[in-house]
């Protein structure tokens, strides 16, 4: 599992503030990047107990993957046996994901407005 940990340099605007002693944009650039750097750390955590998980499942020929249910925009796991890429076990099951779809469109044809 790949996660994109490349954020943006500091923009010019924030690095010329900085320049001209501007002290409480200072503290909240300050106070962004230690929000990163603990965002950073708690993504390494996630993913080393992955790793960790699918170490675990190596002995029985499995791993798990994340899918992202395209209309609900949520991810679930799917538990795939390694050797014939067989999916073992949905949680929570994409059917009831899909369930839940179709329940909200078929509201959404009752109900012209949301109060």
């Amino acid at each position: 599992m790949e996660i994109n940990r490349s954020l943006p340099s500091t923009p010019p605007v924030v690095r010329t503030l900085r320049n001209e002693g501007n002290q409480s944009l200072d503290k909240q650039v300050e106070s962004n990047e230690k929000s990163e750097k603990q965002q950073d750390k708690a993504i390494d955590d996630v993913l080393k107990k992955i790793d960790g998980v699918n170490e675990f499942l190596k002995s029985a020929n499995t791993s798990l993957k994340f899918n992202l249910h395209e209309e609900l925009n949520e991810y679930y796991i799917t538990i795939v046996d390694q050797q014939t890429n067989e999916v073992i076990k949905e949680v929570p099951p994409k059917k009831l994901l899909d369930i839940y779809v179709a329940m909200k469109e078929t509201i959404g044809l009752f109900i012209d407005k949301k109060i």
